[in-house]
């Protein structure tokens, strides 16, 4: 399994609008991608700040391009990010999972 990584900061005030924008484009585009297995959507409030970690796991790097395009390390936008982010970083990060455990 394969964890893809991306990263994003918003301005504190468009937190929420921000994450029911990810809500309307590429959380239900994830959901529909042949190869995910899941995400996580993860938020830290900084300063006047909101950083979000957006995790998802994949069966294969071949389901990773099928979602992303052969350039797979490079972040792919929608098209209103603009609107919110303040930089969008060009590359995500891909790592191989070794272990998960749960502690039910």
């Amino acid at each position: 399994m394969i964890a893809r990584v991306w990263h994003g900061v918003v301005p504190q005030q468009k937190a929420e609008r921000y994450y029911d924008y990810l809500k309307t484009t590429g959380l239900p585009d994830y959901r529909k991608s042949e190869g995910n297995i899941s995400v996580q959507v993860l938020r830290r409030q900084k300063n006047e700040q909101t950083h979000y970690m957006l995790i998802t796991f994949w069966d294969s790097y071949e389901s990773i391009k099928q979602f992303a395009g052969e350039e797979y390390e490079k972040a792919r936008y929608y098209p209103r990010e603009e609107e919110f982010l303040l930089e969008l970083e060009s590359s995500v990060g891909h790592y191989e999972i070794l272990e998960e455990s749960r502690y039910d």
